[in-house]
């Protein structure tokens, strides 16, 4: 039996017991129906004295299909926990980052993904590691550089650099009257980077999930189907999933992504994928969309995810 420690959102705390579409409610109750003791906390409930890390967490339990946690808090050594699922959501601002420096204290305590890893690695930035993979982009808080990108490409997209789920993310297209506005609102008057993409028309088709475990791409995955008032997914509604499939050479590509993630300390990985670029990768709490999968395949995912976490040799537990 293994203790384990989930850093989860605190918006994921607050619903806990109801959130059967977050990836940790499925991996949380999976491990306590395996015997294991669970616990969870958030960014705010952690704490060094001197320099040992502790957190105040709260021990959950499995009751009634449904998971729960109990009221009173317990105050421990991170370090006392064979496993900490390191999981809250962005923005990745000062209080994450903060928080990530806690667990340079952490000397025994395997932490997945390691919050080293999250801190040096950012979603939309670092995809540039895989640019070949990705369409054309640049990161800059200039205007011009912006709206010479937007002259060459006719249609973008820019996003800011520490948000998820589509918050903030914005299309222009070349004439498009409002442009130097949206320009310097996402760059706060250029004095914030941004990241710009060329646009790709299939996302009016949806994006693809791919769901990378150490070394190899899941065989599951899904697509999310924007809505109707909007280019993008926006809502986590069955109505606006469906399965997908990946392509020979799809798979071979994102399983070279995988490995280089696993080598960086990032094990767990999210890559949204249109037309077989890479428009972003997510590692802070990627959501594995294990509802809608098992529904989609008729299998039980959570069983593959946490087996691989439990046995995989990067686990010192």
């Amino acid at each position: 039996m293994k203790k384990i420690l989930f850093v989860i959102d605190k918006l994921e705390l607050k619903y806990f017991e109801f959130n059967k579409l977050v990836t940790n409610f499925w991996i949380i109750k999976e491990f306590l129906e395996r015997g294991n003791s669970v616990f969870i906390t958030t960014i705010p409930n952690l704490f060094l004295k001197g320099d040992v890390a502790y957190t105040k967490c709260f021990e959950t339990f499995s009751q009634d299909d449904n998971i729960f946690y109990k009221s009173v808090s317990i105050n421990d050594m991170i370090d006392n926990f064979d496993l900490v699922m390191f999981r809250p959501d962005p923005p990745v601002d000062t209080d994450y980052i903060n928080a990530t420096y806690i667990f340079d204290f952490v000397k025994k305590a395997k932490v997945i993904n390691s919050p080293q890893a999250i801190r040096n690695f950012n979603e939309k930035l670092h995809s540039v590691y895989f640019k070949d993979l990705m369409s054309d982009n640049i990161v800059t808080a200039s205007l011009q550089e912006i709206e010479d990108f937007l002259k060459i490409n006719k249609e973008i997209v820019i996003k800011p650099l520490n948000r998820c789920f589509g918050s903030g993310v914005m299309y222009l297209y070349e004439g498009d009257p409002n442009t130097r506005t949206i320009i310097n609102t996402m760059t706060n008057n250029e004095t914030t980077l941004v990241m710009v993409q060329k646009f790709i028309p299939e996302v009016k088709q949806g994006d693809i999930r791919v769901l990378t475990l150490g070394d190899k791409v899941l065989k599951y995955c899904i697509k999310k189907l924007p809505t109707g008032d909007d280019f993008k997914f926006n809502t986590h509604n069955d109505n606006f999933i469906t399965n997908a499939e990946l392509s020979t050479e799809d798979l071979e590509n994102f399983t070279q992504v995988a490995k280089k993630l696993n080598s960086m300390g990032i094990s767990m990985a999210g890559l949204d994928v249109i037309n077989g670029k890479i428009i972003e990768v997510n590692v802070t709490s990627p959501c594995y969309f294990i509802k809608e999968i098992n529904g989609l395949y008729n299998v039980h995912i959570e069983k593959e995810i946490c087996d691989f976490i439990l046995t995989n040799s990067l686990l010192s537990v």
